[in-house]
């Protein structure tokens, strides 16, 4: 009875694992919400260009335009109507340092949300397929060879972006 439970452990213990393994950066890169995000961010990233450089030279005819009032005033009124203007100018330039920060920090927000969700969806694929491990491969080398049949890597993303394009 002892013998045959230690050779059934020993047998369980040396059944391998189905082990696959996925390049991270190239399933991310090619997953259709990503690609998706970076346009909406890239257009966002241009309106708030075009804003900027509305705003820029709006403020510009406003700065000649106080230069010359300037010139023609008192020495203390050219002094206050130049304090104004770079008082304005600072304003401005913080009003649109936060609002480029915002926006990428809006991007990073939803770029990690996307990462958590390839991660999720990889280990329910895992699960659901049978993997005992699937192995990330990346830049740092976590994995540096595997079989070309191990690599899950296509059918990961095209699985990824079925699910996204649902």
């Amino acid at each position: 009875m002892y013998i045959a439970l230690a050779v059934l452990t020993l047998v369980s213990c040396q059944q391998s694992q189905k082990i696959g393994f996925i390049d991270n950066g190239k399933v991310i890169n090619e997953y259709q919400k990503k690609i998706d995000l970076e346009d909406e961010f890239k257009a966002k990233d241009l309106a708030f260009q075009k804003r900027t450089d509305s705003i820029g030279k709006a403020f510009q005819f406003e700065a000649q335009q106080t230069q010359l009032l300037a010139q023609k005033a008192t020495e203390s009124k050219a002094q206050e109507l130049m304090g104004g203007l770079q008082q304005k100018q600072q304003l401005l330039q913080k009003q649109m340092q936060y609002e480029q920060q915002q926006l990428q920090k809006q991007f990073q927000i939803e770029i990690d949300s996307i990462i958590t969700k390839v991660k999720d969806f990889v280990k329910d694929y895992g699960k659901n397929n049978g993997y005992g491990y699937i192995l990330g491969s990346n830049e740092a080398g976590s994995v540096m060879f595997g079989k070309e049949e191990n690599d899950l890597t296509d059918v990961v993303t095209k699985a990824l972006n079925a699910e996204y394009n649902k």
